[in-house]
């Protein structure tokens, strides 16, 4: 490398985790009166501490390297969070549509888990749900809040969904406080989930507790509480009623909630993920939804608020 062409020197001797504004300048050869220029819009990582901008050093150079050629991570999606039926289906879709060209992922591992994966930037987008349609937009907001990157983050709602106790094959129940007072064998969910959240309130509401429940089995994910009960190696477990439809069970409605994912802002407009938002609204998933029940598609794409 020509001495020109060198980067200008960094003051790394004390490998502190946070550049100074002056060092950080040099880092991303800007002035910096651009660089508190992109602080201030928060298009960059940064923090404003004691009146002064700090930048984290491992994600201003994750930020860098996403910069490069237009997003060197452009081409691919990785989704975690609450699991869906219909979003598994519509990434299976895309799959033969993108070939080698982008990879999109999806690996359900509940809504709090989702999350603290998006926080430390292990995953793309974050499927979420949070109690009642009616106090979604409370919910939702106060979860991102918990976390330091939520400014950075954009909701967009996917879909409304119909929240219960999945049954199995043959158990008519009209009531949960039957399912909680006997000896019903639950597939529960893992702490975290929406579905678990879901169901404490609404026992909760009753006068029970999740540990009146006899739990004999957790499930990970929601289509995995269905399998256990489709086996018959528990009689109920908290889920939607897709997945009910999915296995064939039965269901016990509880209400509707709001599906909504949580992504950092800058790919909220990435062809890949409006492809998805596409796919996930079309004739076939559109179909899909009308077959397995307990869906409303009409607030699809809709950009929630964050604050």
């Amino acid at each position: 490398m020509a001495e020109t062409d060198r980067l200008p020197a960094v003051d790394t001797a004390a490998e502190s985790p946070c550049l100074t504004a002056r060092q950080a300048a040099a880092y991303l050869q800007l002035n910096e009166k651009k660089l508190y220029e992109l602080a201030n819009s928060r298009e960059i990582p940064a923090a404003r501490v004691g009146g002064k901008w700090l930048f984290p050093r491992a994600l201003l150079a994750e930020w860098l390297h996403e910069q490069a050629h237009g997003g060197a991570l452009t081409d691919r999606l990785l989704i975690t969070g609450s699991d869906d039926p219909v979003l598994a289906a519509a990434v299976a879709a895309l799959a033969p549509e993108l070939g080698a060209e982008a990879y999109v992922a999806y690996s359900p591992t509940g809504t709090l888990p989702g999350l603290e994966l998006l926080a430390r930037r292990r995953a793309n987008v974050c499927a979420l749900h949070w109690g009642s349609v009616e106090h979604s937009a409370t919910q939702h907001a106060m979860l991102l809040r918990r976390f330091a990157h939520h400014p950075h983050w954009a909701l967009v709602r996917l879909a409304h969904r119909e929240q219960g106790v999945i049954l199995r094959r043959g158990l008519e129940i009209d009531g949960i406080e039957t399912l909680a007072a006997f000896d019903y064998r639950w597939a529960m969910r893992q702490a975290g989930a929406g579905s678990r959240h879901f169901l404490e309130s609404a026992l909760a509401s009753r006068g029970f507790r999740p540990e009146d429940c006899s739990v004999v089995a957790e499930a990970r994910s929601e289509r995995e509480a269905a399998g256990l009960v489709a086996r018959e190696e528990a009689d109920c477990a908290p889920g939607t009623r897709a997945a009910a439809s999915e296995f064939g069970l039965g269901f016990l409605s509880f209400g509707w909630e709001a599906f909504d994912l949580a992504l950092p802002r800058e790919i909220l407009f990435r062809k890949l993920f409006q492809r998805l938002l596409a796919c996930y609204g079309g004739a076939e998933m559109q179909a899909l939804t009308a077959r397995l029940g307990g869906y409303d598609l009409s607030p699809l794409g809709r950009v929630m608020t964050t604050e």
